[in-house]
Parts: C-alpha cells; sequence; structure tokens
C-alpha cells in the first residue's frame, strides 16, 4: 500500500519541482508550517490584471508536499483566486472522497495523489502548498 502512496507520478512530479524557488518581487508570499509533521512552504505569487502570472516555491517536507507544490507551479499560472480556489477545493474533496471529480486541467496529476485518502494524517503535506497559495493571493 505505500508504493501506491509513493508511486512514481508522485515521485516524478516531486522532482520534476515546476515552480521551485523564488520571485524577486512577488506581489504576495505566504508562509506555511506543518507543526505535525514539520513541513514547510513558502509560495510567492505575482498577480497581473487578476491572474497569477508567476509562481514560485521553496518547500522543505516530504515527498508529497514537494509534489503538490510542484503540481501548483505547474497548473496555477493564468489562474485566477477563484480558479486556484476550485482547484484548491477539488483536490480537498478528492482527497476526502478517493476520486477526482469534475477538475479537468490536472486532473491526470491530481488522480496521483488519490492514494493518499486512505492516509488522513498525510492529507495536510498535500494541502499545505494550496494553504500557503490561498494567503499569498489574498496577500496580493
Amino acid at each position: 500500500m505505500i508504493e501506491a502512496l509513493y508511486n512514481k507520478g508522485i515521485r516524478e512530479l516531486a522532482d520534476a519541482a515546476h515552480g521551485a524557488g523564488r520571485l524577486a518581487a512577488p506581489t504576495g508570499s505566504a508562509l506555511r508550517d506543518s507543526p505535525m509533521c514539520g513541513d514547510r512552504v513558502r509560495i510567492d505569487v505575482e498577480l497581473i490584471d487578476g491572474r497569477i502570472a508567476a509562481i514560485a516555491h521553496e518547500v522543505k517536507g516530504c515527498l508529497l508536499c514537494r509534489a503538490s507544490a510542484s503540481l501548483l507551479g505547474l497548473h496555477a499560472l493564468d489562474r485566477t483566486p477563484a480558479e486556484v480556489e476550485r482547484l484548491r477545493a477539488g483536490i480537498a474533496a478528492m482527497l476526502a472522497a478517493g476520486e477526482v471529480f469534475g477538475m479537468s486541467e490536472g486532473a491526470a496529476e491530481i488522480a496521483l495523489f488519490a492514494p493518499v485518502h486512505g492516509y488522513r494524517s498525510r492529507h495536510g503535506c498535500v494541502m499545505i502548498p494550496f494553504e500557503a497559495l490561498t494567503i499569498a493571493l489574498a496577500a496580493g
């Protein structure tokens, strides 16, 4: 079962580290820590005309957290805060139910996290990058 949780797709997504780094002049930035597992995520975002023009992240965390941040680096560009909220809500629902519902863009990568459904203690690892992005967008 642990092989499904840390599947090849999750490992590849984490290794790709889409969006890793920092932005020179973000319009919003947020740092989130998980006291339970020690994951730490900083998200920088640049908003232009209400859309994400640039996103970057620094992650000190587990494979699931790194893969989740990479997912955002891959799919958050050119999205509005409302679209990011729908993406966040979709992944939260998928973690709760174990299935991807009504998602189109990013569905293949989101589906990689379906095995996390059975490990409630790991849900936060997947969600913390989304929480940081939500806070960074509010600050921008």
